[in-house]
């Protein structure tokens, strides 16, 4: 288990990456100072600026955790540089998480980063590596939501609390959802390695469809609203209210 093939260059961060964080940057604070004249757009600049930072920082914690339990190709392929061309599928890692918060307001993460599977030993670190993503996403939310419980947000504009908690949603969302031991999401990918073969055998044609099975699902108003009362709750304990998050949709649809 060793990183010393990995060069300096693979882990220089990406000026992509840094373009998006800029980005990021400037729209929430002219969202933060009430300083955009629309503040719609840059509310939807802001969250989906963030959001693709976090779906970034989702993919590069599967990618260090998977260097350091023995893959050591990761840094070859840059992932280490926190740059989202670099992605194996940039449709389903980039694209269509966007257009998933766009359509519901959900955020569902998609897969990415390829990692060389037969190089690492040990069902611990397999499991280790699938849940290094969504864990990210927890702390992501904790630290969205931290302006909320520690209450500094007094005398900042409602667009700015609106759009954190909308954020902050997409957070818990991801979270949990990615957590689900459904083929294609990491739940699964944690609970994988401790399957007898012949099981990983007979589930492995479902995984390229258990992404867009579970986006599916979440049509279906039942399960819908079964899903976001878990997701109000977890905000609520966060001390994030769920209209809070309402209203930040509504200001990131700024079209409607």
């Amino acid at each position: 288990m060793t990183t010393a093939t990995t060069r300096h260059s693979d882990r220089r961060i990406s000026p992509v990456f840094l373009g998006i964080c800029a980005v990021t940057a400037v729209t929430g604070w002219a969202t933060w100072t009430g300083f955009a004249e629309k503040p719609g757009i840059a509310v939807f600049l802001f969250v989906t600026g963030a959001w693709i930072v976090s779906l970034c920082l989702h993919e590069y914690a599967h990618a260090r955790t998977a260097l350091h339990s023995g893959d050591i190709t990761i840094g070859a392929k840059g992932y280490l540089t926190l740059n989202p061309l670099k992605y194996t599928h940039a449709l389903l890692s980039i694209v269509l998480p966007v257009i998933f918060v766009i359509m519901g307001g959900i955020g569902l993460p998609g897969g990415a980063v390829f990692i060389e599977r037969d190089r690492i030993r040990g069902r611990w670190r397999h499991s280790l590596i699938s849940a290094a993503g969504p864990l990210t996403n927890v702390l992501f939310a904790i630290a969205c939501t931290a302006p909320f419980w520690l209450h500094a947000l007094d005398g900042v504009p409602p667009e700015f609390r609106s759009a954190l908690a909308f954020l902050a949603l997409l957070q818990v969302s991801a979270a949990i959802l990615n957590f689900l031991p459904v083929p294609g999401l990491d739940g699964y990918g944690v609970i994988e390695p401790w399957l007898s073969y012949n099981t990983k055998r007979q589930i492995e044609p479902f995984a390229p469809f258990g992404l867009l099975f579970v986006f599916a699902l979440l049509w279906v108003p039942q399960v819908n609203g079964v899903f976001f009362d878990l997701v109000d709750a977890v905000l609520r304990g966060l001390q994030v209210d769920s209209w809070q998050a309402s209203a930040g949709w509504s200001l990131y649809r700024f079209w409607t």
